[in-house]
């Protein structure tokens, strides 16, 4: 039974683009990857987005500095080799930056789409660990909670790792509701707001409510 179920992983882990797993969507068969969703689930995310989360605290040449990190997960998106960096650099980061460990949740789950099939489930076990550490040390980061959405409402469901899906998703509405006290500016506003529509995680009339906030 491990055994399928470990075939069934690897299938669908290796079909789904990190692009799936980031929020990034330059992969143009993303569509045929996640299930029933329409031609406007592709969402383009502006290189730049996430600089709005979290305030810049780290000396600019840290290789942990958020804009550094930033950089290695969209081109981890999209590169095999810019995965094996990206998780290279973390893979023995052990301090308590929330926000990094958030990265390094971030990269463990993107290493699964490169690594071998009995090494997949591993991953994205690790993964699943280091997002709980980040979302411990910083509960409210809603760079945080959207880096483990945008990962666990990717994930297969029969795996079991996808149980804050409806509690990270409450969160980024109520953000995007609040805005603009939201803590995101208007490009980040827009992209989370696009991101919850556009791959269907609200309600028609849930939609309806984010559509009406000004940005």
């Amino acid at each position: 039974m491990r055994i399928l179920s470990l075939l069934f992983w690897s299938a669908a882990v290796s079909s789904w683009p990190a692009s799936a797993a980031t929020g990034f969507c330059s992969d143009k068969n993303l569509v045929a990857n996640v299930e029933h969703a329409p031609s406007a689930a592709v969402v383009t995310v502006p290189k730049a987005w996430l600089s709005s989360f979290t305030p810049i605290k780290k000396n600019v040449s840290s290789p942990y500095h958020p804009t550094a990190l930033r950089r290695h997960y969209e081109q981890a998106a999209t590169d095999k080799a810019a995965g094996e960096k990206f998780y290279n650099l973390l893979a023995d980061y052990k301090e308590r930056d929330a926000l990094v460990l958030g990265y390094k949740a971030a990269s463990e789950a993107i290493r699964a789409r490169d690594a071998s099939m009995f090494n997949k489930l591993t991953y994205v076990q690790n993964a699943a660990h280091t997002f709980e550490e980040a979302v411990g040390l910083d509960p409210q980061n809603p760079e945080i909670r959207f880096l483990r959405f945008s990962v666990e409402s990717n994930l297969p469901s029969f795996l079991g790792l996808s149980k804050h899906v409806e509690e990270d998703k409450e969160l980024l509405v109520n953000a995007v509701l609040n805005h603009p006290k939201s803590g995101l500016d208007a490009e980040a506003f827009r992209t989370v707001r696009t991101f919850l529509i556009g791959r269907g995680h609200v309600s028609d009339e849930q939609a309806q409510h984010l559509n009406r906030v000004a940005e």
